[in-house]
């Protein structure tokens, strides 16, 4: 750690090392001791957006690899038709309110004219030179009413100092305050545990209180990504798929740091913990192709449009956030197919989520104990309906652990779905079936219950 980390480290409460529970910088609206942890507003709107792209774009784009080694030549980027506006345009279309660029992946090459290095766009004859991805990237996300973020990967493979502790995370901190100061406001801070080999054999020591303190200072809107937070966790696998149950307080002792490994890890990441002390939502990551980078040979590949419809259900339905990759082609633009598929699931969400029959109808809450207790929605007409979504007030922190989903048919109450968590969303999936009242029945919570928002969607074309 170097003497300015270190400074920045102990300012934030640390007295460990790099490697043990680190003391990340807090955000107001953490709680006091002893009470339930609660959302900031970074995190709330972060957890707003509910739809964000990722989008992957390097040299890797060229050499049809996912991961770069970092001895490519600039001259190899060179996109004919680069258009960011084209991608934002569509993610825009499609119902996605986020961006993420990776401003620079593992091979070291920066998407920005970087003072830092000479692997950049600079030494590229892209734009004779002169261009910058990053730049328009985010104008791009802003002209389309989109919140931009950027990623920049810590493990740098060209870097010639990676591996010397104090020289690299030096050069990586003036990397990223060039991104943080130079581009405006940004919505995410993407980060992930991704540590190789540098030139002299040693593997680098990332000084994450250093890199954390530096966005906080510089971006202090911004939601912070990695495995460990300090915002915002990986689900802790790449499908999409956020866990059951799925909560947002974490135990921040269980994820020590990003990319940490060893008993625990998997489970913290994917549910949580309903004792947690801190608020750290999960986000569920997943490409729209096989590979994050674009491949030729996997435009057949494209995930269909169910499988996006299951993906939303998977993460936005389970308290989670999807970041969904799509990578531009070598020429600068989302593939058609890509494209196409981003806007028919967005027709598909739209039919299916396109009227709540329990909109301005009566609704009641009825404890039945401390911990239990009854959300009804009177729908005053029997409807056709195979879809809720159920919302606690997560300003109000997260407290239910296992609840069941009913409705009144003609026959009287029938079970629907059963589950855990719901925390920012839930939604269940059903057989189309004709209700006239439906209730969420909370059987177990780790504090006292409010009052649910129901959503009862009627049947696509019903």
């Amino acid at each position: 750690m170097t003497p300015a980390g270190r400074r920045e480290f102990l300012r934030l409460g640390g007295a460990g090392v790099v490697g043990a529970a680190l003391p990340w910088p807090a955000r107001a609206g953490q709680p006091r001791r002893g009470a339930r942890p609660v959302p900031s507003a970074a995190q709330l709107a972060w957890q707003r957006d509910e739809l964000a792209m990722f989008v992957h774009f390097g040299v890797n784009t060229f050499t049809d690899r996912e991961w770069g080694d970092g001895t490519e030549s600039p001259a190899i980027f060179n996109p004919t038709d680069l258009d960011p506006r084209q991608w934002a345009a569509a993610a825009r279309r499609a119902g996605f309110r986020a961006m993420v660029l990776t401003a620079k992946h593992h091979d070291g090459f920066c998407l920005w004219p970087t003072r830092t290095t000479t692997y950049s766009v600079a030494e590229s004859p892209w734009a004779g030179g002169s261009g910058d991805v990053v730049r328009l990237f985010v104008d791009a996300c802003r002209a389309e009413r989109l919140r931009p973020g950027l990623y920049l990967s810590p493990w740098d493979r060209n870097s010639p100092v990676y591996g010397e502790s104090d020289r690299y995370n030096d050069l990586y901190i003036a990397q990223l305050a060039e991104l943080l100061g130079n581009y405006g406001s940004l919505a995410e801070v993407w980060f992930d545990g991704a540590n190789g080999e540098g030139p002299s054999g040693r593997r680098q020591a990332y000084d994450w209180p250093r890199v954390f303190g530096t966005v906080r200072r510089l971006q202090p809107g911004a939601a912070i990504f990695s495995d460990a937070g300090p915002d915002v966790r990986w689900c802790g696998n790449e499908n999409g798929v956020a866990g059951e149950p799925n909560w947002s307080p974490v135990n921040p002792d269980a994820v020590p740091f990003p990319g940490a490994t060893g008993p625990g890890v998997t489970a913290a990441l994917q549910h949580g913990d309903p004792d947690g002390a801190i608020w750290r939502p999960a986000e569920a990551d997943v490409s729209i192709r096989p590979g994050w980078f674009y491949h030729p040979a996997q435009d057949v590949r494209v995930k269909s449009v169910d499988r996006l419809v299951d993906l939303y259900f998977t993460s936005v339905g389970r308290n989670s956030k999807l970041l969904l990759n799509v990578p531009p082609t070598p020429a600068g633009r989302l593939h058609e197919t890509d494209v196409a598929r981003l806007l028919a699931m967005r027709a598909r969400l739209d039919a299916e989520f396109a009227e709540d029959a329990a909109a301005g109808r009566p609704r009641s809450w009825q404890p039945a104990g401390a911990l239990t207790g009854t959300a009804s929605v009177e729908l005053g007409r029997p409807v056709r309906a195979s879809v809720v979504r159920i919302e606690e007030s997560i300003e109000s922190g997260q407290v239910v652990a296992r609840h069941r989903l009913e409705g009144r048919t003609a026959q009287g109450w029938q079970a629907l779905a059963r589950g855990t968590t719901i925390g920012y969303a839930r939604l269940h999936r059903f057989e189309p079936v004709e209700l006239s009242a439906v209730r969420v029945i909370v059987d177990e919570a780790v504090g006292t219950p409010g009052s649910l928002r129901v959503v009862v969607y009627l049947q696509s074309g019903a």
